[in-house]
């Protein structure tokens, strides 16, 4: 049996931490900002705003926290670490978005009921600089995005605190230009319509690999077929592959050898591995080399 020999993967999330932390820092500011504007433009939208900031910040801090977690060596029963923590930390993400959504509803609800009197000046000032702040923020973690669930949460979170941002200077334009109040009731329907599908995708992700799927993009029969090219696989079977955590694929498989190859089997592991690492990316497998016959002894389902 043998396993990768990259044993101390670097996650996807923790490679960007600097990134969350300077993200998280710039969405406090910016709550700060919206609720002293919420104060002297008397802007029920922007104290509001604020709110849906706050919601934001913690989930990028909750993404955080996942990573420094997850960065924490093996030890005892956790043979992997925590590193699954951060695809725990992308699902808990995207049912906060849900709760941010229904919030915005119930909170459209309401205005349309009772609009409030607030200065349209204010609102566009104030969700102005909110608004240049998450952008600047989108471009810090863009990249991680890409690679990481759990930033990719929390890109989501400050994505959609931007949109609110620009709800809020859309309805403070109309109220400043017209006076009619309701209009960024509108405008936070519109938000919560765009914000929803966003979460549904993250969260789908997220129990995809909960439930230890085969990762995107990988073909079992293809990387079957692939072990079986070298000269000395009889055969391949208990193959699986899953993810720990974003950028962490894993794998397993028995592999019967012939019997005269059984005598190198060092060199034939160092072979299949970097077959797997250079063909599949996937740095972290074990393989079990046996004889033919050997799968009698085993139970009878093989995958």
């Amino acid at each position: 049996m043998g396993a990768g020999h990259d044993h101390g993967p670097v996650t996807a999330g923790a490679a960007n931490k600097r990134k969350l932390a300077l993200v998280l820092g710039m969405m406090l500011v910016v709550a700060v900002v919206q609720v002293t504007g919420s104060a002297f433009s008397g802007s029920l939208a922007l104290l509001a705003d604020a709110g849906h900031t706050v919601t934001d910040s913690l989930g990028v801090a909750l993404a955080l926290a996942a990573v420094w977690i997850a960065a924490r060596p093996a030890a005892g029963k956790r043979t992997f670490g925590l590193q699954r923590a951060e695809i725990l930390a992308a699902a808990v993400n995207a049912i906060v978005l849900f709760v941010l959504c229904g919030f915005i509803v119930m909170e459209a609800v309401e205005r349309f009921r009772e609009p409030a009197e607030v200065s349209g000046i204010g609102m566009v000032l104030v969700a102005g600089f909110g608004l240049v702040m998450n952008v600047v923020a989108l471009f810090v973690l863009r990249s991680g995005a890409k690679e990481s669930l759990n930033v990719k949460g929390a890109y989501l979170e400050v994505m959609s605190d931007a949109l609110a941002s620009v709800g809020v200077i859309l309805g403070g334009l109309i109220v400043l230009f017209t006076g009619w109040q309701q209009a960024d009731t509108l405008v936070s329907l519109g938000i919560a319509a765009i914000i929803v599908p966003r979460a549904w995708s993250l969260l789908k992700e997220a129990v995809h690999i909960l439930l230890e799927a085969a990762p995107k993009g990988t073909d079992l029969d293809e990387l079957r077929s692939h072990l079986m090219e070298h000269p000395a696989v009889v055969d391949v079977h208990d193959l699986h592959v899953w993810t720990i955590t974003s950028g962490v694929p894993v794998m397993s498989a028995h592999v019967v050898v012939a019997d005269e190859d059984l005598g190198d089997t060092g060199r034939m592991l160092d072979e299949l591995h970097e077959c797997l690492a250079g063909h599949f990316d996937v740095e972290h497998s074990t393989l079990q080399l046996e004889p033919p016959g050997h799968t009698h002894h085993e139970g009878a389902l093989h995958v």
